[in-house]
């Protein structure tokens, strides 16, 4: 039975759970109606969209990242820091992992903490398949951290090719492989030749554009295959003339230290070499008995976002299997994790009111992929037009802006959204357009 002063407890600050977190803060929290608490392994909170940009420097998390716990203080819930390991449903408590520092001294121990209502906000990481090698020789972009790691790689082979330009070397030269044509892949194909062409500025200048080789590799017939043809056509004539080598129909069978082998045992050599085709819900989740899964790992879920079979328990975003009218399931998109949770900050409201509660009904507004800062491609759908508009260019990128400044104003509203696009544009003038440590 839920107390007058309910524990909700959040698990998974990404898109969907820092927007329920805030608005459940101000509706209930600020008010103490109830306990508001989100869970995050990390510290602080980046835009999962954004990820490619942190991975080659564009973005500087440290000034464009969002503290959990100064975001709790203003918006009126608590932010615990943990990693989330297992659920007992007949207890209603969850377990969190101990916390260890770099040199494995623990911080934290294990904690158990207790819950009336839980949300799973616990989102999707790179699915490998169980290719050999790729654990082992492949750099992914599901979190902050790994995003940072590919940075300082990345960074330290700009240096290198620099540093060579001055010997007689034929192979000097930069060969970045990326599996996986969806959004994250193209996204940061296109990233990567925008920040080769800054190195001048910051002292690199022996680094020319012709030393960098990028392979976007995609083992279906098109990249962008969860988008309309003439979106995946448009990204792939804009990636050919940024000069990137895209691949499609190449399946990869191995990774080593040497790049990817492809299914007919042809070597693409690469010095870097990220793998970013296809997400599932990280494996440690089929340990929890009560719920129920997804060939991907997804939970299953009812209409109002309840696990399927599991009182109190609500799942939303990636990791989320709700099925929609047609029989398939609502996809993986921030714009999705953005509306599951408006839905369930309702629905947690009206409950707690009395008042009936609505399904969840997703609707498609589109997609659009931004080619960094040379263009951008997609659609708009849905409320905005009752046939698919196909947009490129200036118009698409501004409209592929305006979707991060639609999450800052969930998570800030609009007098800070205001306040934080204006300091970006004082910075600009201040700090280098890539982070270069």
């Amino acid at each position: 039975m839920i107390n007058t002063h309910p524990n909700i407890v959040i698990v998974g600050g990404g898109a969907g759970g820092l927007e329920l977190a805030s608005k459940l803060g101000h509706a209930l929290g600020k008010s103490r109606r109830a306990n508001i608490t989100l869970i995050d392994k990390n510290r602080t909170h980046i835009w999962k969209p954004l990820l490619h940009e942190v991975a080659t420097g564009s973005l500087d998390t440290s000034l464009d990242g969002v503290s959990y716990s100064a975001h709790a203080a203003k918006h009126g819930f608590q932010f615990i820091w943990g990693e989330f390991i297992s659920l007992n449903s007949n207890d209603h408590t969850i377990t969190l992992k101990a916390q260890s520092d770099e040199s494995g001294k623990v911080l934290l121990p294990a904690r158990t903490l207790n819950y009336d209502k839980v949300i799973l906000a616990i989102g999707s990481i790179s699915n490998d398949f169980n290719t050999p090698g790729v654990a082992e020789h492949c750099y992914f972009l599901d979190s902050q951290k790994q995003a940072e790691r590919f940075q300082h790689a990345l960074l330290n082979s700009f240096t290198r090719v620099h540093q060579n330009a001055s010997e007689e070397n034929s192979n000097n030269s930069l060969s970045i492989a990326i599996v996986g044509g969806g959004a994250t892949g193209v996204e940061l194909s296109a990233e990567l030749i925008h920040v080769s062409g800054l190195l001048k500025h910051y002292g690199l200048s022996e680094f020319k554009s012709t030393q960098l080789i990028i392979h976007l590799i995609e083992a279906g017939p098109t990249i962008l295959p969860a988008l309309p043809k003439r979106i995946s056509d448009a990204a792939r004539r804009e990636l050919i003339n940024l000069g990137i080598q895209v691949r499609e129909n190449t399946r990869i069978s191995e990774a080593n230290e040497n790049g990817f082998v492809t299914a007919e045992g042809e070597t693409i050599s690469a010095d870097l070499m990220l793998w970013a085709a296809g997400v599932k819900v990280a494996d440690f989740v089929k340990n929890i008995d009560e719920l129920q899964f997804n060939r991907s790992n997804q939970v299953l879920v009812d209409p109002y976002l309840r696990a399927k079979g599991v009182e109190q328990v609500y799942v939303l975003g990636d990791a989320s299997a709700c099925e929609q009218s047609d029989g398939g399931f609502v996809p993986p998109r921030a714009q999705a994790a953005h509306q599951m949770a408006s839905n369930l900050a309702r629905n947690l409201i009206a409950e707690l009111n009395g008042k009936e509660k609505v399904p969840f009904k997703y609707n498609d507004h589109g997609s659009l992929v931004n080619l960094s800062r040379y263009s951008a491609v997609g659609s708009l759908m849905g409320n905005l037009t009752k046939n698919t508009m196909f947009i490129e260019g200036k118009l698409a990128r501004l409209m592929y802006v305006s979707l991060y400044r639609m999450h800052q104003n969930a998570i800030h509203g609009p007098l800070k959204t205001a306040a934080l696009w204006l300091c970006e544009k004082l910075m600009r003038s201040v700090r280098p357009k890539m982070k270069l440590h």
